[in-house]
């Protein structure tokens, strides 16, 4: 995540507010790595629904599935 704005399908924004976010900020959907469960300690907040499709449809396109 950052808080620099991005343009495209992999750096959809994130609004601030029940995500826990302070400030508007951008999925880096081409940064993906993997974190195991073990690790997050907390939930700091929750994604909006379209937020969530717009990572998922980032996430498709990088991987190459979009239209698979």
């Amino acid at each position: 995540m950052t808080g620099t704005p991005g343009t495209g399908a992999l750096c959809p924004r994130l609004a601030p507010g029940r995500s826990g976010l302070t400030k508007a900020s951008f999925a880096l959907v081409d940064h993906l790595r993997s974190v195991d469960k073990r690790r997050v300690r907390r939930l700091f907040g929750t994604v909006a629904e379209t937020e969530l499709r717009d990572i998922d449809d980032g996430l498709s396109r990088f991987l190459g599935l979009a239209g698979a």
